[in-house]
């Protein structure tokens, strides 16, 4: 290693692992994650498999938000999380500073952001060196969900729901048809179940018709006669305040799973309201629990450590 720049290196990546650990504190104190992007979490929440190979070109530093394999060796700003990272990451310094020529890294685009798949050192230096383009090897990997460079997990999370919403009211039209309707979820995936929860409540309308009852008159018994009857106890004992942060659908999902087990023990007489109280005895919070959590994560804001034993 060039003894010109050996002390400056050194001096980098001292700072950048400092950086990294107030990072961390400061993160511990916020309800801001720190968290490097998982390439393989992100494909499989946005449903990502459609390949398109783009070739060589500059892409902006700032839009490389995660990994394919190496999410848990450097934060959300690429800073390297442990001592062991040094002698690579020097390396990639080293040649920085003589301003030699590094091999392009190789990155997945997803809805404009990028998702390392070879170079991570070279985009920790990068970032660290303020560097704004890097050449890069990109493919692309197909998402109808646009994303930004600043955006948190729970941001995407909350982006791919909107999405799914949208498909689901474009396909079924329920938004006109009951107005007054209140499906929101606070997970993925939930709009594709209901939908299934339709097809079989027409299915089992079907075993009793001669002809075939089309799908927008299914789809609103199951509403009359399903959702609706669940979701009207459920705001009527009052049963979201024993699921903080949860919405009346999300229950619904996880009531209707319980209600078809207690029918099978205790026969199909077995009412809505009966399951809905026992869903909430078995899985919800009580109070001096919910108090504890709140009082957890305020000691954790404060103190920026974890809280486990209360």
């Amino acid at each position: 290693m060039d003894n010109n720049y050996y002390s400056q290196v050194q001096n980098d990546f001292d700072r950048a692992r400092m950086q990294e650990i107030f990072s961390n504190i400061f993160s511990l104190m916020s309800t801001e994650d720190d968290e490097l992007f998982s390439l393989n979490e992100v494909r499989s929440l946005l449903k990502s498999n459609k390949l398109t190979y783009r070739g060589m070109m500059p892409i902006e530093v700032s839009k490389i938000v995660g990994s394919e394999g190496r999410y848990r060796d450097f934060n959300r700003r690429f800073l390297p999380k442990s001592p062991h990272l040094r002698s690579r990451w020097e390396s990639i310094d080293m040649a920085h500073y003589k301003q030699k020529n590094l091999p392009p890294i190789s990155v997945y685009e997803i809805g404009g952001l990028y998702f390392v798949r070879d170079g991570n050192h070279r985009v920790s230096v990068a970032k660290s060196q303020s560097v704004e383009f890097i050449d890069a090897e990109v493919s692309s990997l197909n998402s109808e969900i646009p994303l930004h460079s600043k955006m948190r997990k729970k941001e995407m999370i909350k982006a791919v729901i909107e999405y799914e919403k949208k498909l689901f009211f474009a396909k079924t039209n329920l938004d006109q048809l009951r107005p007054e309707q209140r499906i929101e979820f606070t997970s993925v995936g939930r709009y594709d179940e209901i939908l299934m929860h339709i097809s079989c409540h027409k299915y089992y309308l079907n075993e009793k018709q001669k002809e075939e009852i089309p799908f927008e008159l299914a789809m609103l018994s199951w509403y009359d006669n399903v959702f609706n009857p669940i979701f009207i106890v459920i705001t009527k004992e009052n049963i979201l305040s024993r699921f903080p942060n949860r919405t009346p659908a999300d229950l619904y999902v996880w009531i209707v799973h319980t209600w078809d087990t207690l029918k099978r023990q205790y026969g199909h007489d077995y009412s809505i309201r009966e399951a809905v109280l026992e869903y909430t005895k078995s899985h919800g919070i009580g109070f001096l629990k919910i108090i504890g959590g709140i009082t957890r994560k305020l000691l954790k804001n404060l103190l920026g450590i974890g809280i486990h034993s209360l």
